[in-house]
């Protein structure tokens, strides 16, 4: 299976209470620069790329301030603006860049504050629909950081609030904040340690958003099994995996091409029965 599909195959998921995406997003960190700085080596095929998302249905992505730094922003106005009706653009703020491939923390409310006016402008928007804090910073009470964001969205620049790289005694404290309406953790077929969030995000009914969701896609014989029984990668059948986890896991797979864009929206026509799943979580 190397088709497009349309993302709509995945069902839709509600975020928030009052924003509903289809359950299969983009993930715009591969449209900058390697090691995740400056522009792309290639500009028009980073706005194809992220044009092809929008043709397969695709309505939710997420990027960050951090990623080139503000590149990625820049790019999905500048292939996108004006938006569909439907799109939410989710970003994050907390951390920043010394240099490719490096990423420090810096949740101080005041560079929260600077940076998510600074992704209102990028992505010429009047509220960001969804924006998360990147990453606690051991340096600022997390109760800061998040009361910061709360502040923001008091103001009608954020619609809604997530966290990201929590563990759940963090998500507990930022609820006793603000509601919080999304986790976003490392999480996929070979990195389970996120397990137990992803059953609290489920019931919670908070979307848990699964970052590096097709990393160490290879090793699993399980994976191998299901991509030759439906002809598809195993990329593909991992993020089958991913949406038949849980029905609050949206997956957010990146891609700096439109043809990559296609294959991975291909996946969310895939549906793996009770025993592949059970297979693939075992590992065998």
């Amino acid at each position: 299976m190397t088709g497009s599909g349309s993302a709509a195959a995945a069902g839709t998921i509600e975020i928030g209470g009052d924003l509903v995406v289809n359950r299969l997003g983009f993930g715009a960190m591969r449209i900058t620069g390697e090691g995740v700085w400056g522009d792309p080596p290639d500009l028009d095929r980073a706005l194809a790329a992220l044009r092809q998302v929008i043709e397969l249905g695709v309505n939710f992505i997420d990027t960050a301030d951090s990623y080139g730094p503000d590149v990625s922003e820049r790019l999905i106005a500048e292939a996108l603006y004006p938006y569909p009706d439907d799109l939410v653009i989710a970003t994050k703020g907390g951390l920043v860049r010394p240099g490719p491939s490096r990423w420090e923390t810096d949740g101080r409310p005041e560079h929260l504050r600077q940076q998510c006016e600074g992704s209102l402008q990028r992505l010429r928007l009047d509220q960001i629909p969804l924006y998360q804090l990147h990453r606690p910073d051991s340096r600022v009470p997390l109760a800061e950081s998040v009361g910061a964001l709360a502040q923001l969205k008091d103001e009608g620049k954020i619609r809604h609030i997530g966290v990201s790289n929590v563990t759940e005694d963090q998500l507990r404290e930022a609820q006793q904040i603000t509601p919080i309406v999304s986790v976003q953790n490392r999480y996929n077929a070979a990195d389970r340690k996120s397990e137990s969030m992803v059953d609290t995000c489920e019931i919670e009914q908070i979307a848990f958003l699964p970052w590096a969701p097709i990393q160490q896609a290879e090793g699993n014989p399980a994976v191998a099994e299901a991509a030759k029984r439906h002809d598809a990668s195993q990329r593909q059948i991992v993020l089958a995996w991913l949406l038949a986890r849980s029905p609050q896991i949206l997956p957010i797979p990146g891609s700096g091409s439109a043809e990559h864009v296609a294959t991975n929206v291909a996946a969310a026509s895939i549906r793996l029965d009770d025993d592949e799943v059970a297979a693939i979580t075992r590992g065998r």
